[in-house]
């Protein structure tokens, strides 16, 4: 099935009534696409499991058009969810909170705690309303690619994934470009689980208290595993010091390396038809947009290893710095010093 315009009617009467029947749909967010089936049907959402090779108790976050069908899911809303969702519905910030008895266990990864987000961008608002007329209080929408991988931006980039017999909507690139912040409120004080494009201080001004650190008794929450958001090509973070010392030494590099650093590379690497340098964006907000975009870019050029300047520690960088350090987590840690060495 062809990409469809987001915004044509037919389109979307399409992707509704594929919902309904319990199938899957492409669809656009303001953060990343996602692989939407409806939240209240298991069946429906094990399709989404198997599609994605997603653990099954790894749980979705549920799109829901407002607050009132939130409520479909939450067997309450704590008051620090619905702090959040005044100050932030429509937009990238997921709740967690206490699940309703027998509905969307599946979603849930078979948590008594549910994840709820009402996305704002108009094609995901179009659809989980024409869905709703038919039936559909909600839908399970992680992101539409294969389970652990870079995330899509774009409807080619699902399209890519998944193949031609997924009905995907055509929203236009992602204007946020990162998966929403997730803040559990089910156990009391609000804990931040994973960042955003949000920063810690404007959440905390909502909330009125500071967000809590994950521990052991923290529920499950999509992106939040050591390894995720990884590119086929092996990932590794630099200082910035670190990565200009390795730009100057060609033994050290792959056979074919691709840079994404806010700083010109060196002339040694500049001059390499071995090195392809991509440059990162000064502003964390700029960064998030074209994060995953650029990451598959380098993949798309053969690169055998993606060498990343370590992005400025702070606050307005927390969400690109989170994506990074856990797509890299599988290869090497962040290196403040002697360049890699390969073996």
């Amino acid at each position: 099935m062809p990409i469809l315009a987001g915004d044509h009617p037919a389109a979307l009467a399409a992707a509704a009534q594929t919902l309904a029947d319990g199938g899957l749909v492409g669809m656009p967010t303001e953060t990343v696409y996602g692989l939407a089936a409806r939240a209240d049907h298991n069946q429906a959402v094990a399709g989404i499991f198997q599609a994605k090779g997603r653990p099954a108790d790894h749980p979705l976050i549920v799109h829901v058009a407002g607050l009132a069908a939130a409520n479909n899911f939450a067997s309450s809303l704590p008051p620090a969810a619905l702090r959040l969702a005044a100050a932030f519905w429509p937009g990238p910030v997921t709740v967690i909170v206490p699940r309703r008895a027998g509905v969307a266990e599946a979603a849930s990864g078979g948590q008594p705690s549910i994840g709820l987000r009402c996305p704002s961008h108009p094609v995901a608002q179009a659809l989980l309303q024409q869905a709703a007329a038919l039936g559909v209080a909600g839908v399970a929408a992680p992101s539409a690619n294969r389970f652990g991988r870079i995330s899509p931006t774009s409807a080619a980039h699902v399209a890519a994934e998944f193949g031609p017999g997924l009905l995907v909507l055509d929203g236009g690139d992602c204007p946020l470009g990162i998966e929403s912040t997730i803040i559990d409120c089910s156990r009391g004080h609000p804990v931040l689980l994973r960042p955003g494009v949000l920063t810690r201080a404007a959440l905390e001004a909502v909330l009125g208290e500071p967000l809590r650190v994950a521990d052991a008794q923290a529920p499950r929450a999509p992106g939040t595993l050591a390894a995720h958001y990884a590119p086929r090509a092996r990932l590794r973070l630099w200082s910035a010091a670190a990565l200009a010392v390795a730009l100057d030494t060609p033994a050290t590099w792959p056979t074919r390396l691709a840079v994404y650093s806010r700083r010109s590379v060196g002339a040694v690497a500049l001059d390499a038809p071995a090195c392809l340098w991509h440059r990162m964006p000064d502003t964390p907000a700029q960064a998030a947009h074209d994060l995953f975009a650029a990451l598959r870019r380098m993949d798309d050029d053969g690169a055998a290893e993606i060498w990343v300047e370590q992005p400025p520690d702070t606050p307005a960088w927390e969400g690109v710095a989170d994506r990074l350090r856990r797509a890299a987590s599988a290869v090497l840690p962040v290196s403040d010093g002697t360049p890699f060495l390969p073996s």
